[in-house]
């Protein structure tokens, strides 16, 4: 069976890598192709910040049922892979790119001193094809830097050894600028220019180290022949050269009319990715699972898969390669390379299978915890599964040290670094409406300021009074009704909705209230030992800061040199006067002698 697409809700299982996202409709029909540099964050995208998108944009997003990708090497190798899908499907919404054009190359022309060309028209019978190139921009660098290296001509001329002889021909202004080196006048050899449109060729098929190492050995050359104008020459043809980044190698002419089959296996499950390259260019690229019956070997699973996906695509290719032995009939040439363009269009067939494995068994360890989130999201009929929950709590002792805390879950589990304490400042005694209203205030204030992501979902500690204060802070940030925020009550586990004076109550079964109970119960815990921390410190230093004359400062030399309030009281004078002085020694000393006197 097919490994199923991904639904809207479940888009935040896609890789983190560079590829090729498609959008399905309800009919299952292709309706968007797109790449990108990271398809979790590109596709999440359109779904965090729909109210920033164009009309056009915000009607796909409301027709994407399902999500299917392809990875890719880079962006760039995703760019081209998309460039393909488009044509092949002429997907609905993608309007601008319905047209003719293709990816530039640039072909070394089968002629007497060939020049080199950029073309968009590919035909393997007007010369040697390299590309594609993403933009102009990207083939017209390669181009440029070719031209710096080496003198290619750039005139149209026939250049026959007849007419050359007979002088048909004068230099142009690119021989004067030393652009050109003549051999429409025969003032180059056909040798020698064959032997810069070689290392021309190098370069273009991504062969660097070879062109390195000529110019290397020839400024060496030179350097011993004291010809240091030949030899800056050289080295600054060689600086260029390592500042030059090669093009992508995913789709290349000369891998024309193939099929990729890979397999990854785990038990008794296998996984198999099926690209087809036409033209030169990856055209079709799907994985499937295949559940093994009577432990076959992969070339078995292999050779029964690729005949079934060859025939469902039409495919009538006389070469396969593979991961694996792949004996498919008379006819079919298989191959599994070990170096190469090939090994790395193999690398990539593989790299997308192991992503499909991997992605497979860590969706049944997700699923438990997705069903749970969308249990909440139905209970609490939320808009959207609430993978970003925050949970506030107050916590103080008849008006004395007033703290509060905020733990978050991500994904139903706790996010600990995202935990908050927070000391109430401007709320005086015991009043957890303030309070509630003014960290509440506090916490959202700071997200919007350094443009954090805001969560799914608010929980309030408590009832009506609590969560209507949360509410209130809320309207002041101009987030009310953007963030749904409910509050959880302890006696009875119900669930107020702001301005709702009727509680709603979850089955007590429901995973989605368990959940809940569990992110309430953690902001009381965080809350509360917080609060104990900071009474016992209070408590701690409470007796000597009471004495008169005796601040922060000599209570805390004091802590720091006898570690405790009963060592303080049991030392001597001249101990205390070692620590902080005579007049307040004589101080904690004298109070210490009286109260033991009481």
């Amino acid at each position: 069976m097919q490994i199923p697409k991904l639904t809207v809700d479940q888009r935040s299982m896609l890789p983190n890598e560079p590829g090729v996202y498609k959008f399905y409709n309800k009919e299952d029909k292709l309706i968007y192709v797109g790449k990108a540099k990271s398809l979790r964050k590109r596709v999440g995208s359109y779904f965090t910040k729909s109210h920033q998108l164009n009309r056009k944009t915000r009607k796909l997003i409301s027709e994407i049922v399902a999500i299917a990708y392809t990875i890719a090497n880079t962006e760039l190798d995703a760019l081209l892979l998309e460039n393909n899908l488009i044509k092949e499907n002429q997907p609905k919404y993608n309007i601008l790119l319905k047209d003719d054009k293709t990816f530039p190359y640039i072909c070394i022309i089968n002629e007497r001193f060939p020049r080199i060309i950029s073309t968009r028209k590919f035909d393997p019978t007007f010369g040697e094809y390299f590309g594609p190139f993403s933009s102009v921009v990207a083939m017209k660098n390669v181009l440029e830097l070719i031209r710096k290296l080496y003198t290619i001509r750039t005139c149209k001329l026939n250049l026959t050894p007849k007419n050359i002889n007979q002088n048909k021909f004068k230099v142009c202004l690119e021989y004067h600028i030393g652009n050109c080196k003549g051999p429409c006048e025969n003032f180059q050899s056909e040798e020698d220019y064959n032997q810069e449109i070689e290392q021309a060729r190098h370069i273009l098929k991504g062969n660097l180290g070879v062109v390195k190492t000529y110019f290397k050995d020839n400024m060496s050359v030179a350097a011993s022949k004291l010809e240091f104008e030949n030899a800056q020459l050289f080295k600054d043809k060689l600086g260029l050269l390592e500042k030059f980044q090669i093009k992508s190698t995913v789709v290349n002419p000369k891998l024309s009319e193939l099929d990729v089959f890979t397999i990854v296996t785990e038990k008794q499950t296998a996984f198999v990715n099926y690209m087809q390259v036409n033209n030169g260019a990856i055209t079709l690229a799907k994985t499937v699972e295949i559940k093994k019956k009577l432990d076959e070997t992969n070339d078995e699973v292999l050779r029964l898969v690729a005949v079934e996906l060859r025939d469902q695509h039409s495919s009538n290719h006389k070469e396969v390669i593979s991961n694996e032995e792949l004996d498919l009939g008379e006819g079919i040439i298989n191959t599994v390379p070990k170096i190469g363009d090939k090994k790395k269009l193999l690398d990539l067939s593989l790299k997308n299978a192991l992503e499909y494995k991997k992605e497979k068994l860590t969706y049944s360890g997700k699923k438990k915890k997705n069903e749970v989130l969308v249990q909440m999201k139905m209970d609490l009929k939320l808009t959207e599964i609430p993978e970003h929950i925050e949970c506030f709590d107050n916590s103080n002792l008849q008006g004395t040290n007033p703290v509060a805390s905020m733990v978050c879950f991500k994904d139903g589990k706790p996010s600990k670094k995202d935990y908050r304490h927070f000391n109430i400042k401007t709320v005086v005694g015991p009043d957890d409406f303030a309070s509630m209203n003014e960290i509440v205030h506090r916490r959202y204030q700071r997200l919007l300021n350094e443009n954090a992501p805001l969560p799914q979902l608010i929980v309030i500690d408590g009832g009506k009074g609590q969560l209507s204060s949360a509410c209130d802070a809320l309207k002041g940030l101009d987030l009310y009704g953007k963030i749904p925020i409910v509050g959880i009550a302890k006696r009875l586990e119900e669930i107020y909705y702001p301005e709702d004076s009727i509680p709603v109550h979850i089955s007590k079964k429901s995973p989605s209230l368990l959940l809940l109970q569990r992110i309430r119960d953690e902001a009381h815990r965080f809350a509360i030992t917080f609060h104990r921390n900071k009474r016992s410190s209070a408590t701690f230093n409470t007796e000597l800061e009471s004495i008169p004359g005796i601040g922060k400062n000599t209570t805390d030399k004091l802590l720091l040199t006898f570690k405790s309030t009963t060592k303080v009281r049991s030392a001597t004078l001249e101990e205390l006067i070692d620590v902080v002085g005579t007049q307040k020694a004589q101080t904690v000393y004298n109070y210490f002698k009286q109260k033991k006197a009481q």
